[in-house]
């Protein structure tokens, strides 16, 4: 079988049009982000989860006890938006949910033992592919990746 042919269907970088010189950076970050986070989603999708949930999960585990309001601002998403997904997650038992003692209208997030299991995996997915790349642009290479992301971010 052609290597080619074991790809999954458009994760190969088109042959599109370029209508702007800044055209091929967009096409770049597109599929780049896609190349990232395809293990972790794949991995994820066995779990009936996805990207969204991956989301939640990295937030909450990088700041426990974190109010919804905030991990709403975080993620820079709508109420409405993380709803399902957080009430998913809740269900599942990969997140738990308290009031918050100083505000008891807020509740407070953290992740379990399996939703920790979960965020770990899924992360470890996509850091994978960030050091392989890492590695092969070298230092240099990777120093420029992190500006350049550092400056978009920036946007925010």
């Amino acid at each position: 079988m052609k290597k080619a042919a074991k790809r999954a269907a458009g994760l190969h970088r088109a042959s599109l049009t370029k209508f702007h010189d800044l055209d091929a950076a967009l096409e770049l970050m597109y599929y780049g982000w896609r190349g990232m986070t395809l293990s972790a989603d794949q991995y994820l999708a066995t779990l009936g989860l996805s990207r969204p949930h991956h989301r939640i999960l990295y937030v909450v585990a990088r700041q426990p006890d974190i109010s919804i309001g905030a991990l709403i601002e975080v993620l820079g998403i709508s109420k409405q938006a993380v709803n399902r997904p957080l009430n998913l997650l809740l269900q599942r038992k990969l997140l738990t949910s308290k009031r918050s003692p100083e505000q008891h209208r807020s509740k407070l997030l953290r992740l379990t033992e399996a939703g920790k299991r979960i965020e770990q995996r899924a992360s470890g997915h996509e850091r994978k592919v960030l050091r392989e790349a890492f590695d092969r642009v070298g230092p240099p290479g990777a120093a420029a990746w992190m500006a350049v992301m550092g400056v978009i971010a920036d946007n925010n």
